[in-house]
C-alpha cells in the first residue's frame, strides 16, 4: 500500500491525533542535518557509477563516434590517446577522480568542456523547469482540493482520469498537440524557440548576459521584449507541467480526503462550521505536505522530461543538446550531462529535506 491509498500516512494519525515532532536536545537537528548531508555523497557515487558503467556498455566512446567513419589503426590511435584502451577498472577510477575536481570530460564534437556546456545551456533547462513547477503548483493543488471537496462525485472522476492522462501522456506528444492548436491553428503563441529574433538581438546588447532569457529581458527594460519571452515559455512550461500537475492533484486530493475524515474536522463540522471553511482551514496546509516531500523527486522527472520538450520546441537547453549530443553519438558529452544533473538532484533533495523538517511534524530528528 502506498501513501496515495493510505490518507492516514499523508494526512495526519489515527483518530485525529496530531503527531508531534520528537527532539533529543538542541543537537536533533544538527545531527539530522548533518546525516542527510553525508547521504549526498554515496547517492552522487551511486548515479556517477551507474552512469558510467550504462554508458560503457554500447563500448569505448572513441569507437561509438568514430566507428565505421575511421580506420581500424586511426581508431585504435585515437583510443590509445585517449586512454580508452586501458582496462575498464582504470578508467573509473580515473573518471571518479575526475568528477571529485568537477571536471566532466570533454565533448567530441564541439570539444568543449561538459561543464560549459551546462553553463551555456543549463539556464535554458532551468528557467523551463521553473515554470514547469509553477504549472503543476497553479493546476495540482487547486484542481487536487477541488476533487477533495467533490469526492465520489463526477466532477472528481474528471479530475482523477485527468491526473491520470497528463501523466500517461507522452510528453513530446502533448507538445505537439499545444503546437498545432494554439500556434498553427489558433496562432496564439510562437511555434518554437525561446525568443523572437529581435528580442534575442535586443538582449545580446546587455553589458552582462545571465542565460535566463526572462531575467535578460527584464534588464533591458523593454515590455515587449518581457512578453515576448514570456510567450515562448507558455507552451513548453505547460507541456511539461502538466506532468507533474497529475502527481500533485493526486496527493493532494488523498491527502485532503484523509484530513478532512479526522476527529477535529467532524467536531468542527458539527459545530455548523461550512465544508469550504473546512476545506480553506484545516486541510490546505496538510495538503501541501507531501507536495513538498516529493518535489525533489519531481524535479528529477522535470529534467527528464526536459529533454523531450525541448527537443518538441527547439528549446535550446541541456535536453535539446543531449539529444543531439545522441545523435551525433558524442557519449562523453552524454554521460558528463547526467552525472551533473545528478549532482544537481541529490542537492536539490537535501534541500528539500531540510524543508521537510521544518514543515512536516511526522520528521523526527
Amino acid at each position: 500500500m502506498t501513501a496515495l491509498d493510505n490518507p492516514t500516512a499523508v494526512g495526519g494519525a489515527p483518530g485525529g491525533a496530531r503527531p508531534t515532532r520528537s527532539r533529543s536536545g538542541g543537537g536533533g537537528f544538527g545531527r539530522y542535518l548533518l546525516i542527510r548531508f553525508l547521504l549526498i555523497f554515496p547517492t552522487i557515487f551511486i548515479l556517477v557509477t551507474l552512469v558510467f558503467f550504462l554508458m560503457r556498455l554500447t563500448g569505448d566512446p572513441i569507437t561509438a563516434a568514430q566507428g565505421g567513419r575511421l580506420s581500424p589503426d586511426q581508431l585504435a590511435a585515437l583510443r590509445e590517446a585517449a586512454g580508452f584502451d586501458r582496462p575498464i577498472l582504470v578508467q573509473y577510477l580515473e573518471y571518479l577522480g575526475q568528477v571529485v575536481r568537477f571536471d566532466f570530460g570533454t565533448t567530441f564534437t564541439t570539444n568543449q568542456p561538459v561543464i560549459e556546456v551546462l553553463t551555456t545551456y543549463g539556464p535554458a533547462t532551468f528557467e523551463l523547469v521553473f515554470y514547469a513547477l509553477i504549472v503543476a503548483f497553479a493546476v495540482g493543488i487547486p484542481l487536487g482540493l477541488r476533487a477533495a471537496y467533490k469526492r465520489d462525485r463526477p466532477e472528481d472522476a474528471v479530475y482523477r482520469v485527468l491526473a491520470i492522462w497528463w501523466y500517461a501522456v507522452p510528453v513530446f506528444f502533448a507538445g505537439l498537440i499545444l503546437k498545432l492548436v494554439f500556434a498553427v491553428w489558433l496562432k496564439w503563441l510562437p511555434v518554437a524557440g525561446r525568443s523572437s529574433v529581435g528580442t534575442e538581438i535586443q538582449m545580446q546588447t546587455l553589458p552582462t548576459r545571465t542565460g535566463f532569457y526572462t531575467i535578460d529581458a527584464l534588464l533591458t527594460g523593454d515590455p515587449a521584449a518581457i512578453g515576448d519571452v514570456l510567450a515562448h515559455a507558455v507552451l513548453p512550461a505547460i507541456t511539461l507541467g502538466l506532468l507533474t500537475a497529475g502527481i500533485f492533484l493526486r496527493l493532494v486530493r488523498t491527502n485532503v480526503i484523509g484530513t478532512l475524515a479526522t476527529d477535529y474536522v467532524d467536531a468542527a463540522r458539527s459545530r455548523g462550521v461550512r465544508e469550504t471553511r473546512l476545506l480553506r482551514k484545516h486541510a490546505y496546509r496538510p495538503a501541501l505536505i507531501p507536495i513538498i516531500t516529493v518535489i525533489g523527486l519531481q524535479i528529477a522527472l522535470l529534467l527528464g522530461g526536459a529533454v523531450l520538450t525541448e527537443t518538441t520546441f527547439e528549446w535550446r537547453g541541456l535536453g535539446f543538446q543531449m539529444a543531439e549530443f545522441l545523435e551525433n553519438r558524442d557519449f562523453i558529452a552524454v554521460q558528463g550531462i547526467v552525472a551533473l544533473l545528478a549532482v544537481i538532484v541529490a542537492l536539490t533533495n537535501f534541500v528539500v529535506d531540510i524543508l521537510a523538517a521544518f514543515i512536516d511534524p511526522r520528521v523526527r530528528y
